[in-house]
């Protein structure tokens, strides 16, 4: 199989999506997993060498990002393992150099904008060698609606983080944050709430 709509029916691979989606121990490295990071990169290096103005731009993404609203924006460089298991509502602004790991799942709500230089990890791996050799497993993340992402900021696996927050620069975040927060550091931390009445 090498197209990417083969792979789509294909029930090998379809398993290990679905365990690695429910948070299940998986094996990233079978031949369909494998095959399907491939076509996605074809797919990430048609995006990162087109020019933006040319309407091929906006067939790629839709292609990259089926599961994302129509009028999402990505600003090249842009990188990811899967693509569709990222799922952006309308309105979401991902600016240059953002990377996700979309493995567990990435749920990015409305109005959101992501700053250049953030990543978004969903993959997890043993601390055990032994076990980090056989399997690896993923956590989701979820972002909230009208959040603001800094830049370089780091989303640790199973994190959320709540509607209309804004998250400092270089943040590394490695756990829930509420609704309403202006939270910032290494590791990060809520410093005050907004949007108050």
């Amino acid at each position: 199989m090498t197209t990417r709509e083969e792979l789509e029916h294909c029930p090998a691979l379809q398993e290990e999506l679905r365990r690695m989606m429910n948070g299940e121990h998986y094996d990233a490295h079978t031949p369909e997993m494998r095959a399907w990071r491939k076509e996605t990169k074809k797919l990430l290096r048609r995006l990162n060498i087109t020019e933006y103005h040319e309407d091929s731009m906006r067939d790629i993404v839709h292609t990259l990002l089926p599961n994302c609203a129509d009028d999402v924006y990505v600003e090249p460089p842009f990188y990811c393992d899967y693509g569709n298991l990222i799922y952006a509502d309308e309105g979401v602004y991902i600016n240059f150099g953002c990377t996700i790991l979309d493995g567990g799942g990435v749920y990015i709500g409305r109005k959101t904008l992501i700053a250049p230089g953030v990543h978004i990890f969903t993959a997890e791996h043993p601390i055990e060698a032994a076990e980090r050799d056989q399997w690896e497993m993923c956590r989701p993340v979820r972002i909230g609606e009208r959040c603001w992402i800094g830049g370089d900021v780091t989303i640790c696996p199973g994190v959320t983080i709540g509607d209309r927050c804004v998250i400092g620069a270089g943040s590394v975040v490695i756990r829930d944050i509420p609704n309403d927060s202006v939270a910032v550091g290494n590791p990060c931390r809520v410093i005050k709430k907004v949007n108050s009445e």
